[in-house]
């Protein structure tokens, strides 16, 4: 494009390049996304399960040029989606070369660049901006100041001779510095009061007044916020005033299915080959893990309002894949195939991301984690298998036979087990097409698991090793 390739202002108006908003350009560019199949779905690559709640209602917001708030707990990729909105900037846009905030060369709201633009004419030259610097981002702390945001007398101007009221005197800040693009406030409600009551002017009347200096900077920019629920009412820590600020609250949530939760797990944690191994996991076990964080998420004994993040379903995850690699590697296996018997490393994995209700203790955690693993392992099992269809198993163990499994057992080892026990390899057959020692010794001990939940046989654990028996 020929206005691209301009380095003055005279340039780009041959060219015929006509600026617009940073609200104009975003529905512009979402509506051409929009004409074309697919719509914003690699816009909005990574980010699951929204197709039908969360992602509507942000178009909606482009399209009528809204600052957004999007309410969430944590874990719910609300980040993810406010940097996907930078690609509904341009690839790049004209500013004056050397401006703090990326000056508009039509229309300069700083006095430096309304200064040189008057001086300088078409000569004023121009430099191409890229979507990736017309985005910034401040993460909210009682810290942060009206000086971060909006911007400081500089006393170094002031020592070089400007005076207080010289508008050349400031050092803006960085929404200030994000003029023409998109700025986000992660955690808005930490932001202190003071600091809140002064974003008012910058999002609806573009007034900045900086050490009692009122200053009339028409900004452009599209402001983007994240918050918890509970922080955001009337009895939370945000200012109402501000609320009213934001044109549209988005609410975000958690997978709502099982598949959703496993198709994130599967994104965010995988490789399928691992210094050569092949990573083999039966979907039961992906079920099971993804089970246990929505199990959490509804359990009484776990504070819902701080939510229970899809990082603890892929944190788990990954934890069980490490557990079962340091078995392939110590038992020289070709495949890394978790299971029941590496579910112990969870607890590590777990720890601490469940916040639990006030009064319950650190003690307690355990148990809450190995109730939530045993209502997590039960669905899994219930949903394929039943005590009917394992009968002639509980006879074999009713003679008074034992089975113990551990997460050190090579595969191997459970082949003899699998072959003298009347049925089970039927079962096994079952539960999927389980060609390998090592996809066969994970259903096993899925097996023998869902038994012992279903009440049919006692189990004990030590660790990482298990025993079942009559």
């Amino acid at each position: 494009m020929k206005s691209e390739r301009a380095t003055t202002l005279a340039q780009l108006a041959e060219a015929g390049y006509r600026p617009r908003s940073v609200r104009e350009e975003m529905r512009a560019n979402l509506l051409r996304l929009l004409a074309v199949e697919g719509g914003t779905q690699g816009l909005f690559a990574g980010v699951l399960g929204y197709d039908e709640t969360v992602l509507p209602e942000i178009e909606n917001a482009v399209l009528s040029g809204h600052h957004m708030v999007l309410l969430g707990e944590r874990g719910q990729a609300k980040s993810r989606l406010i940097r996907a909105l930078v690609g509904l900037l341009d690839e790049a846009v004209p500013a004056v070369d050397g401006c703090e905030i990326h000056d508009d060369p039509f229309a300069p709201v700083c006095a430096p660049c309304r200064r040189r633009a008057a001086e300088q004419g078409g000569s004023l030259p121009v430099v191409w901006i890229g979507r990736q610097a017309r985005y910034g981002e401040k993460l909210a702390t009682p810290d942060v100041t009206i000086a971060d945001l909006v911007g400081e007398i500089d006393p170094i101007k002031i020592a070089e001779g400007r005076y207080l009221s010289d508008e050349e005197a400031i050092h803006f800040g960085l929404l200030a510095r994000t003029h023409r693009g998109i700025f986000a406030i992660n955690e808005l409600p930490d932001l202190t009061e003071k600091v809140q009551v002064g974003l008012f002017n910058v999002m609806e009347e573009r007034d900045l007044q900086i050490k009692g200096y009122k200053i009339r900077l028409p900004l452009d920019v599209l402001v983007v916020a994240t918050a918890n629920p509970e922080d955001y009412t009337s009895r939370g820590r945000i200012v109402t005033p501000l609320k009213d600020r934001f044109d549209v609250q988005i609410r975000t949530h958690y997978p709502r299915t099982i598949a959703d939760e496993i198709a994130v797990m599967e994104q965010e944690a995988g490789a399928e080959v691992r210094e050569g191994r092949r990573v083999r996991v039966p979907d039961f076990m992906k079920e099971l893990v993804a089970r246990f964080t929505m199990e959490a998420r509804k359990a009484p004994e776990v504070n819902q309002a701080s939510g229970v993040s899809v990082r603890v379903t892929i944190n788990n995850y990954e934890t069980l894949l490490a557990n079962a690699e340091k078995r392939a590697v110590r038992c020289g296996e070709n495949e890394i195939v978790p299971r029941i018997s590496d579910l112990h490393a969870l607890f590590a994995s777990s720890n601490g991301k469940l916040e639990l209700e006030y009064g319950m203790d650190s003690v307690r955690e355990g148990a809450v984690i190995e109730r939530l693993l045993s209502v997590a392992i039960r669905g899994a099992f219930d949903a394929r298998l039943s005590a009917a269809d394992l009968l002639p198993v509980l006879e074999y163990m009713g003679q008074g036979w034992g089975v113990a499994v551990s997460d050190t057992m090579p595969a191997a080892d459970y082949q003899e087990g699998i072959a003298s026990i009347p049925g089970l390899h039927g079962v096994l057959e079952r539960l999927g097409p389980f060609e390998s020692p090592g996809l066969m010794a994970c259903a096993v001990e899925f097996v023998f698991e869902g038994l012992h939940l279903l009440e049919k046989l006692n189990r004990h654990r030590d660790g990482g090793r298990l025993s079942y028996a009559a």
